[in-house]
């Protein structure tokens, strides 16, 4: 994706045409002519993956508003931060935030997603001191694709190593990140409760049992897919407060073990916090064999099965 500037703004330049859905007026910027525009390819994107119209709704409502102002997002951003964002009517927080990302990365990484085109390494690259070699072991290591799922793994208890960080390099790192994730939220947010354990499984379940019926859309990956081919299933659901997207793991690790369709991948988020997500697979050894289990919730994932009736 290009990235253009204006000053020392950053916007990202079309890929390709976006849906037509309402003409900006004459007084707009053309960075909020570009946030509508993408805000509408979201919306055009999930109204063909997802069987829910009123997400797809919500972002034609923000992109005709978006339109509307007569003010630069920039200046609103600059001046009272996402929360000045979140006032634009038909702008939550979740459309807010997605804005600041876009005006301050140049990057929207759930649009990237929707699209198939999501690249964690592009994205990783654009923090300070961060290569192109590093953002790839970043990713295959830690498993993220977000600068949010990046600062949540870099500040776990026990942060699982990775080749090439020493201690001075990750507080170095995680320094930079804060500096970055500073210009789009106001300020450090506790993350959200996850959803329980039992709830990702059950997401995992509708998944797997669509994606093997054929149900669901499917994305064509720019990574590792040199032929272009739509193969990746999407599905977006809903459970309660939380937002969920799964896909199977596109990942090389992931490739190379034969696990593609095994390892899923859930994405979710509530309106209150960010986003963030987990890994699930089919367990090889020890009490949960052969069972389905969330990474890093294990413990959970056995009381679960222990408290279910027998299979």
């Amino acid at each position: 994706m290009a990235v253009v500037g204006a000053g020392n703004r950053t916007a990202a330049a079309p890929d390709a045409p976006g849906e037509v859905g309402g003409a900006a007026p004459a007084g707009a910027s053309a960075f909020n002519r570009l946030a509508a525009e993408r805000l509408r390819d979201a919306a055009a994107l999930l109204a063909h993956q997802d069987e829910n119209p009123f997400r797809a709704a919500a972002y034609r409502r923000a992109a005709d508003a978006v339109a509307a102002l007569d003010t630069d997002l920039h200046a609103l951003l600059d001046a009272g931060g996402v929360e000045a964002l979140e006032r634009i009517p038909g702008v939550g927080p979740r459309i807010a935030a997605a804005l600041a990302e876009l005006a301050r990365t140049g990057r929207w990484i759930y649009l990237e997603r929707l699209r198939g085109s999501a690249e964690p390494r592009d994205v990783f690259s654009t923090i300070p001191g961060v290569g192109p070699a590093l953002a790839e072991r970043l990713h295959e290591t830690l498993h993220v694709e977000t600068l949010e799922q990046l600062e949540a793994a870099l500040h776990e208890a026990e942060p699982k190593p990775v080749p090439g960080i020493g201690p001075r390099r990750l507080r170095l790192l995680r320094a930079a990140l804060a500096e970055m994730l500073a210009r789009i939220r106001p300020a450090r947010i506790a993350p959200a409760a996850e959803p329980p354990v039992a709830m990702l499984l059950d997401v995992d379940r509708e998944y797997r049992a669509r994606a093997q019926a054929g149900e669901l859309r499917k994305i064509a990956p720019k990574r590792l897919n040199p032929a272009g081919e739509a193969w990746l299933p999407i599905l977006h659901t809903r459970r309660g407060a939380w937002e969920f997207t799964a896909l199977y793991s596109n990942t090389v690790r992931a490739h190379e073990l034969g696990k593609v369709e095994d390892w899923v991948v859930l994405y979710f988020h509530a309106d209150s916090g960010g986003e963030a997500q987990r890994t699930v697979v089919t367990e090889t050894r020890g009490p949960l064999a052969g069972r389905r289990v969330v990474r890093g919730r294990e413990r959970e994932c056995f009381g679960v099965y222990e408290r279910a009736p027998p299979r």
